[in-house]
């Protein structure tokens, strides 16, 4: 039996073995990586210096483009930094570490979008109560609860794992830590308090996922009520944003842990994997930015002031800035907020 003070690190799962593989993945990572980190960037940007975003929805959007920040960094730099060293192993507390911050993030994430289901359904089935239901200090309280929710679950699940003895090797089947994978390694009938701790987070996860079908379920009555197309599409405009967000992620995460063992591979797990790990945080920006015309309008502000206005300082930048005012162009007037 390997005792825990004895362990120093993990091996993790590997992409490929073939070094231009590893490379070319790197690479992709890499751009992911980036292209998430500009994403939630420019949101979270673009909602802190627009007062006109200073609304319940967008302080929860402003949240979630957190922890997507939060996810993203927590799995794919170590991924990469081992595709390019050619290694498998984390360290014991970096292992760790994995384990609290992506059971501290994503159950976060879960509960505010559950958070912003609320937001939704009050704005269009209670619009006169929106200000009372849904006050900044109301925001902040409920922000601050997914928060803290998530972050004591993280607490239990971290410290109960690793405080079990590992005696089946150290090879973790998987490219990042992760409980279930972690609890392989376990030889004690003590796991079976984390399995507990799994089951109860998992009946909160279903809470959560109900309470989302029941709000869309009265949003969407409230709207075949709405007299006018356009009063209509401007309210489930406002939605959509969100199911695509909710169901990406929902979708991914059910297919990781509900797949029949039949099609189970350590191939097709990682696949999987990082589809839910890695893909939601890079392409959430990518659906809000694309369907909210408050963020638009945002981010156009945000170019001109700070990008535009440089056409004075440096001549040589003119033609860049004449192609960025014709894309501006083509962007929508700003609309009055539903």
């Amino acid at each position: 039996m390997l005792n825990n003070s004895s362990i120093t690190h993990f091996l993790l799962l590997a992409f490929t073995d073939t070094r231009e593989l590893q490379l070319l993945y790197f690479w992709l990572f890499l751009g992911i990586y980036l292209a998430a980190l500009l994403g939630n960037s420019l949101i979270i940007t673009a909602i802190a210096c627009d007062h006109h975003l200073h609304t319940p929805m967008y302080f929860f959007l402003l949240n979630l483009s957190l922890l997507d920040l939060g996810s993203i960094s927590t799995t794919l730099p170590k991924a990469m930094l081992n595709l390019l060293t050619d290694t498998r192993d984390i360290s014991y507390l970096g292992c760790a570490a994995q384990v609290f911050l992506f059971l501290f993030l994503l159950p976060s994430e879960f509960s505010l979008l559950t958070i912003m289901a609320y937001d939704r359904y009050v704005a269009i089935c209670q619009p006169l109560h929106y200000g009372t239901l849904l006050s900044s200090r109301a925001c902040v309280h409920m922000a601050a609860a997914a928060w803290g929710i998530a972050l004591l679950n993280s607490l239990l699940h971290t410290a109960n794992t690793f405080s079990l003895p590992f005696c089946q090797g150290i090879a973790v089947d998987q490219f990042f830590c992760e409980i279930p994978q972690i609890l392989k390694l376990s030889c004690s009938d003590s796991y079976r308090r984390e399995v507990g701790l799994l089951v109860v987070s998992v009946c909160l996860g279903f809470g959560c996922f109900v309470f989302i079908v029941l709000s869309y379920v009265q949003i969407f009555r409230a709207m075949l009520r709405i007299p006018s197309e356009q009063g209509r599409h401007k309210a489930f405009s406002t939605c959509l944003p969100h199911l695509a967000v909710v169901s990406l992620f929902v979708s991914t995460g059910m297919f990781a842990y509900l797949k029949p063992p039949s099609i189970s591979s350590p191939s097709l797990d990682l696949v999987v994997s990082f589809l839910y790990s890695v893909v939601p945080p890079a392409v959430n920006p990518l659906i809000y930015s694309m369907r909210n015309q408050g963020i638009k309008d945002a981010l156009k502000k945000l170019i001109q002031e700070n990008f535009i206005h440089h056409e004075l300082l440096n001549p040589t930048i003119k033609p860049s800035i004449q192609t960025v005012r014709s894309l501006l162009g083509h962007l929508d007037r700003p609309k009055e907020w539903w």
